[in-house]
């Protein structure tokens, strides 16, 4: 009994000790966001010397020694010939955009086409990595207002979709000169939906009232706690069909190629049907047109970053575990078969 007392003082000790470093920590990182509050960096990173480094670590496991020689010396003249300036490379610059329901990348989109557009030419080109399956109709159209900044300015601009550009993931991709696509990306969806639950019968039933007030006829139309009328469901409706002329005008504008009545019925086509309907220009990843221009031009990927706060980066590691978890017991439940 004395010895579970002794070990029990000591093992409240060191938990005591180790909850004050971690409330100390805490302080600092707290304090450290304060001072960064709003703060934001433009990483660049040279693509170029990227794939030189993997070159480098790969050949040196499989090339013999004259074959090695060989590439250090290539590399070589190649960094001297960049250093004295005797090679006028054109520049790519590479976004990526992994868009949500309410394109919350477009937060760092904007200052990497604002950088990018102080030094891209009209020689140079703009790749951007788009990943998104639409939302929010003003997020989307403030998000593809930002590409065709690009196209204003008379840069090339470059789309590669590997897995999806649907809905106001389209928008943003049909302003580029040319779409790559991926043999299974999906790529459409031009068209709008709205939904929302409607609890006014449960309320009636337990007599709960409702109250609403407007001024303009329209102000409201379908209410999720209110009775919704036939005239509420035909305005909304009418509302629904303006935003899908203003949508399909749009990608007509900038692809005026497509038969815009054929495609834009909300459908989604993957790549080699795409292809087909003039959705996209090309079947191709972006990793090999990425690949293909390192050789051709120097290629930087811009990414502006915002300092994460300590719970942000908490509660966002919480979430991938969650998200591992949750995949982990899918694929046991359905004997890992995936499409």
């Amino acid at each position: 009994m004395d010895w579970l007392a002794e070990y029990g003082m000591f093992a409240a000790k060191v938990l005591t000790a180790l909850l004050a470093i971690f409330v100390l920590l805490l302080m600092v990182a707290s304090l450290k966001g304060r001072q960064r509050k709003g703060e934001g960096a433009l990483q660049v990173t040279r693509l170029n010397d990227q794939l030189a480094r993997m070159t480098e670590r790969l050949g040196q496991a499989v090339l013999d020694k004259p074959a090695l020689k060989a590439l250090h010396r290539t590399r070589k003249q190649e960094a001297k010939a960049r250093s004295r300036g005797n090679t006028d490379r054109d520049k790519v610059f590479v976004l990526n955009f992994h868009g949500d329901i309410k394109a919350s990348a477009l937060e760092n989109l904007r200052h990497e086409v604002t950088a990018v557009l102080e030094l891209a030419t009209a020689r140079d080109e703009v790749i951007v990595k788009l990943e998104s399956g639409g939302g929010m109709v003003h997020a989307y159209g403030l998000a593809a207002a930002q590409l065709t900044r690009i196209r204003e300015a008379g840069v090339p601009l470059t789309v590669c979709v590997d897995k999806v550009a649907a809905s106001g993931g389209y928008m943003m991709a049909c302003i580029a000169d040319r779409i790559l696509a991926a043999p299974f990306a999906m790529l459409g969806s031009i068209g709008v939906v709205a939904q929302l639950p409607n609890f006014h019968r449960m309320l009636k039933k337990h007599e709960i009232d409702y109250e609403m007030l407007t001024a303009g006829e329209y102000k409201r139309t379908l209410t999720v706690f209110g009775e919704n009328t036939d005239k509420d469901r035909e305005k909304f409706q009418e509302d629904l069909e303006s935003i899908h002329r203003l949508f399909k005008q749009f990608v007509t504008r900038y692809r005026p190629v497509l038969d815009i009545d054929v495609v834009a019925t909300g459908e989604v086509w993957f790549g080699t049907e795409a292809l087909e309907r003039a959705l996209a220009d090309e079947l191709k990843t972006s990793d090999e047109y990425v690949t293909q221009r390192i050789r051709q031009a120097d290629v930087f990927e811009v990414h502006f970053a915002r300092p994460k706060r300590l719970q942000d980066r908490l509660s966002s590691s919480m979430s991938a575990a969650l998200d591992r978890l949750l995949l982990t017991w899918v694929s046991r439940f359905y004997n890992q078969r995936f499409w």
